[in-house]
């Protein structure tokens, strides 16, 4: 079965889980209405499902294969790129004044979410190039921003985010990459990038990369790390010194080319500084921030293409004189992975919107609180969802049964192009960490409090609804959100140790079945209030409550009491 994009289901997921309609008549859009954002998410979706998921199989099997420094990308990639940055897709939430639509990043995150779910290999591309505009944007040059800004934004170049190396890791402040000051202004790169997605590639003429590396002079670790620009081609058009060694080869997302990338052959590859001297990772941040939400997005894309396969199975295949969707575990597998994709979905967009109102509002007050919120939904969108795409693929696979195992029913490709997401802009693990001992404590703690009074609100209106049909919703997301708030608070009030680390992965899945569960019974309650489809969506909230969000209670003993189960089990791993 190929991808049908549900853009229904994404928009009102944008305007009734996250906030984009409360947005609006805020006035955070200006005149953009609602009626605007459904045609753009309808026309995004037409392409996602005619365009570009036809050619997910086709990736996969054909991959990337490079040869004498080039890779050629799949058969009909090209064209449908071609065709999609001409269209204005790569430019939907750019800035105007270089050619930019300038729409709001949660309606560009519902088209990411499309892109990706119709092929992750393609979707993956443009991310890395939209957040390469942003960092361009807020800290480069006037030059800069005159040479490569338009066609970056065009899509007629792409862009690279270059971070990895081999003996670093995650210890990006352990890389080795150089930089020397040339004399003109620019700067000679030399050293080597692993793990670089679309670091060569056919797409384009030109790619642009975002490189991090170390002046002669400059402190030790992170803050001694800058970042530069570094075109495949100069201004005059001559070759720069960077090239592509090797490509990997993946579990998955075979379409899409990782490259080990060498600079410095010839010399040293020309580069120009993004921001001041020593000051690239705040410029990087800009680049990640943005890209860990797209692949957050990923794991709803996955995800959704998963459960509509599934579906689509369960609801043909026979087993006993029975389709198999009638059997209650076929069901229950089923239901956990719509539901588990809806929450992920709206925390998503959540952080969307408050990017949006981080940017937009009227107020620097209103700005500065919309990007505390923002920032501790980032790790929970990027981690909760990624697991969430690669437990919802897995499910997939088990709904298929023996099927489900061999490749061309295309199960087995969205387990594999999934498991990625989870590693890659930074591992899930690294995502708890952040939320635990940087982001619940901003604002001395007020930015988690009040979003945990906002979760009791929807509690409450659960609770007012007096709708038979909700069942013990209300009851179960009220223990899953006192279980929340009393572990964010012990969390709060202990010191950053091995203790409070051990119990971070198990508070972030917390934190996203309570999130989660509470913005599904957001759209189940404006369901209520204005939709047709009313009782699906508050069966599936109702579901969520009973069957997911009831594992608080585990969770927060994990974190509260598990921690010397992992400090002192030496003897267990010896």
């Amino acid at each position: 079965m190929t991808y049908r994009a549900p853009v229904a289901d994404i928009a009102f997921a944008l305007k009734h889980a996250a906030g984009m309609r409360s947005a609006i008549a805020d006035g955070i859009y200006g005149d953009l209405d609602e009626d605007t954002i459904d045609s753009v998410l309808e026309e995004a979706g037409k392409f996602a499902t005619d365009v570009i998921a036809p050619l997910n199989r086709i990736g996969d099997t054909f991959g990337t294969p490079f040869k004498d420094g080039e890779v050629t990308t799949p058969p009909g990639w090209k064209d449908a790129y071609t065709a999609w940055a001409a269209a204005g897709w790569n430019g939907l939430a750019s800035p105007a004044d270089f050619g930019g639509q300038e729409l709001p990043h949660a309606v560009n995150a519902g088209c990411v979410e499309m892109w990706n779910a119709a092929s992750m290999a393609f979707g993956i591309g443009p991310v890395l190039t939209m957040a390469a505009v942003d960092a361009l944007h807020a800290y480069g040059s006037d030059g800069l921003k005159q040479k490569y800004l338009e066609k970056l934004i065009s899509g007629v170049w792409m862009g690279t985010m270059q971070l990895t190396e081999p003996q670093a890791g995650s210890d990006v402040g352990a890389l080795r990459t150089k930089a020397e000051r040339a004399g003109d202004g620019s700067y000679r790169i030399t050293g080597s990038k692993i793990f670089i997605t679309y670091g060569e590639h056919d797409l384009t003429d030109n790619i642009i990369h975002f490189v991090l590396a170390r002046l002669p002079d400059a402190p030790a670790g992170t803050k001694g790390i800058s970042l530069f620009l570094v075109p495949k081609f100069l201004e005059d058009g001559t070759r720069n010194d960077v090239r592509a060694h090797s490509v990997e080869h993946k579990m998955g997302i075979h379409a899409s080319p990782t490259c080990t990338m060498v600079y410095g052959d010839k010399g040293g590859a020309t580069g120009f500084l993004i921001g001041e001297e020593h000051k690239g990772m705040l410029c990087m941040f800009t680049m990640m921030n943005r890209a860990r939400l797209a692949v957050g997005l990923q794991g709803v894309a996955i995800a959704e293409r998963a459960l509509q396969q599934a579906m689509s199975y369960a609801r043909d295949r026979k087993q006993m004189g029975r389709t198999i969707i009638d059997y209650p575990d076929v069901k229950r597998m089923l239901l956990t992975m719509r539901a588990m994709t809806g929450a992920a979905r709206a925390i998503c967009y959540a952080t969307g919107v408050q990017l949006d109102r981080s940017i937009r509002s009227q107020t620097e007050a209103a700005r500065l609180t919309a990007n505390a919120r923002a920032s501790l939904l980032t790790p929970v969108a990027k981690a909760f969802s990624t697991d969430i795409g690669i437990e919802v693929a897995s499910l997939g696979v088990q709904v298929h049964g023996g099927m489900g195992f061999i490749e061309e029913t295309g199960a087995a490709q969205h387990y594999r192009d999934a498991r990625i997401a989870a590693i890659y802009e930074g591992t899930n693990g690294i995502q708890a960490i952040d939320l635990v001992t940087r982001k619940i404590p901003l604002e001395g703690g007020n930015t988690v409090r009040l979003y945990l009074n906002e979760l009791r609100e929807t509690v409450k209106a659960v609770q007012a609804s007096n709708a038979p049909a909700f069942g013990e919703t209300a009851a179960r997301l009220n223990e899953a959100v006192d279980s929340l708030e009393r572990v964010t608070q012990w969390l709060l009030s202990q010191k950053t140790s091995d203790t409070t680390l051990a119990g971070a992965t198990p508070y972030l899945r917390l934190f996203g079945n309570a999130a989660g569960g509470c913005m599904l019974a957001d759209q189940a309650l404006a369901a209520l209030r204005d939709s047709g489809d009313a009782p699906s969506r508050v069966a599936l909230a109702r579901f969520f409550a009973e069957n997911i969000a009831v594992q608080a209670s585990g969770l927060e003993r994990s974190v509260t009491e598990g921690a010397q189960s992992i400090t002192d089990a030496e003897a267990a791993l010896a």
